[in-house]
């Protein structure tokens, strides 16, 4: 008698526990929600699409707003479908992680705006405006001698990633030409100050190591600068010393996109 007791009393906890192991699991089934936007699926926790009472999507999971669905039964709904990996993010970390050189801003502020997510909508807005701003401000980027800083060139350019570009291509030349680097030339954010910069016979300056190792000229300086700026769809605006009658001779470039 103990003994069917016994056997009882475990097929019993036994039951329970597949129960209650059944239970979580769909609790966990019905907590993740498919939607699909704009033909692209996205599998999440419905705890991230509530995060923020009085969204679109908090009042589509908690029934306030009607939605209709797709064939396979997931939420439809009509919107940008690879913007939404960026709103979903939002929703995920709670800050605005954008990738490098992205520049769809105001699509993605209509989208926040749709989605009823005043909170990311601002951050796309402000994320906008100093993008905005920092196109607006000249950058520039001084070559020079570090003897004679009235010697040398300087470029100009309303994008801070294209001189930060060039900025790159003249570092790894100049790198690659001079075995002693970095002390034959100090870099800072806007200015590469080479320590042997001097003039030859004929005016033309050269950059030159102490052992007189040639590494190139200005001119070969503008000429790069100049086909990477029209390669990037930039255009010589003027150049900033006209009195020196051509490009060539000029002491500052000007770009502009």
């Amino acid at each position: 008698m103990e003994r069917k007791a016994s056997r009882r009393e475990n097929e019993c906890e036994e039951k329970y526990s597949n129960s209650e192991s059944s239970e979580l699991d769909k609790d966990y089934r019905t907590s993740l929600i498919t939607l699909n936007v704009g033909g692209y699926l996205y599998i999440t926790q419905k705890q991230t699409l509530t995060k923020y009472p009085d969204s679109f999507l908090e009042g589509i999971i908690n029934g306030r707003i009607m939605c209709p669905f797709d064939a396979d039964g997931h939420y439809f709904i009509d919107r940008d479908g690879l913007l939404f990996r960026h709103i979903l993010n939002f929703l995920r970390n709670g800050e605005l992680l954008l990738p490098e050189g992205f520049r769809e801003n105001q699509l993605l502020a209509q989208e926040a705006e749709f989605f009823q997510l005043k909170v990311l909508s601002e951050a796309v807005k402000s994320r906008w405006e100093k993008e905005q701003l920092a196109a607006r401000e000249t950058t520039f980027l001084e070559i020079t001698d570090s003897h004679d800083r009235s010697q040398g060139l300087r470029i100009f350019c309303n994008a801070p990633e294209f001189i930060a570009k060039i900025k790159s291509r003249i570092v790894l030349v100049s790198k690659s030409r001079l075995d002693g680097f970095p002390e034959e030339f100090s870099i800072s954010s806007n200015i590469i100050q080479f320590k042997y910069f001097i003039k030859s016979e004929n005016g033309t300056r050269l950059v030159l190591k102490e052992d007189n190792t040639f590494v190139c000229t200005l001119e070969t300086l503008k000429f790069e600068a100049i086909m990477m700026a029209l390669k990037c769809g930039f255009r010589l605006l003027t150049s900033l010393d006209c009195s020196k009658g051509s490009i060539v001779h000029s002491d500052a470039l000007h770009f502009i996109k």
